[in-house]
C-alpha cells in the first residue's frame, strides 16, 4: 500500500482553492502530459457530492479508466474522492483547506494500493509510490499558479 501527505501553501482563498481542486477542467490541464481526458459523469466545470468522473489517460505507456466517486464533500474545507473502478485494488484521496493568516494551506491525503497481492505491494513501494506524488505535486503546482494569479475561468456548479 502506498501513502503519502502533500502541504501546498497558496496565495489565494479557501474558497477559491477548493474549487479548483474540484474543477474537472483545470484537472485535464494539470494532467496534458498523460493525455488524460474526462470521458463519463462529470466532464467538465466543478464535481460535486455522490458525482463520478471516469478518467482516460496514459501511464507508463499504457492506456488506463479510472473512476472516481466524491464520497465526502464539505465546502470549503474538505472533500474526498475514492476510487470505484480502475486499476487500483483501493484508491482514496482527502482534499483538505485551512486559512492561515489570509493564505490557504491546502493539504492532501492520497493512499492507494495495487492488486496482485507481494507483486502489487513491491510495485507501490517501488515505483508508484513516487510516481503518484509526482503527479500530485505538479497538479498542485497549477492549482496554485491559477489561484496566486487570481483564475477567474471556473464554471457555475
Amino acid at each position: 500500500m502506498g501513502n503519502f501527505i502533500l502541504y501546498t501553501e497558496i496565495n489565494a482563498s479557501v474558497d477559491l482553492c477548493f474549487d479548483l481542486s474540484r474543477s474537472i477542467d483545470l484537472h485535464l490541464t494539470s494532467m496534458e502530459k498523460t493525455d488524460e481526458k474526462a470521458v463519463s459523469g462529470v466532464t467538465e466545470g466543478l464535481i460535486g457530492l455522490n458525482e463520478q468522473v471516469t478518467w482516460q489517460a496514459r501511464h507508463f505507456f499504457i492506456p488506463m479508466k479510472l473512476t472516481s466517486k466524491i464520497t465526502e464533500f464539505y465546502y470549503p474545507h474538505t472533500f474526498t474522492d475514492e476510487m470505484v473502478e480502475g486499476p487500483f485494488q483501493k484508491m482514496k484521496h482527502k482534499h483538505s483547506f485551512e486559512e492561515r493568516s489570509g493564505h490557504t494551506l491546502m493539504t492532501d491525503e492520497f493512499e492507494f494500493s495495487s492488486p496482485f497481492g507481494l507483486l502489487g505491494k513491491l510495485v507501490d513501494f517501488i515505483v508508484l509510490n513516487s510516481y503518484m506524488t509526482a503527479l500530485l505535486r505538479k497538479r498542485n503546482e497549477v492549482i496554485k499558479l491559477h489561484a496566486e494569479k487570481d483564475y477567474h475561468k471556473l464554471p457555475e456548479a
